[in-house]
């Protein structure tokens, strides 16, 4: 559907339709890292982002989604 403006809109979508999501935060041992997302990953676990911790760079935190 394109709008007067000549700019696409969607419809809203239900809310039987909208995806569900949960989300985790893990810290990350920077040694150990594949193996962390990894044992996630099998249980359906999605990385969105990595970013430093409270402590800095030394102490990373990873953002993780799944459909609820």
């Amino acid at each position: 559907m394109i709008a007067a403006d000549g700019c696409s809109s969607v419809p809203p979508m239900s809310d039987t339709a909208r995806q569900k999501w949960e989300y985790a935060t893990i810290p990350l041992l920077v040694h150990n890292t594949k193996a962390i997302l990894d044992s996630w990953g099998v249980d359906g676990w999605e990385l969105v982002t990595v970013l430093p911790g409270p402590g800095g760079m030394e102490q990373l935190v990873a953002y993780l989604k799944r459909p609820a």
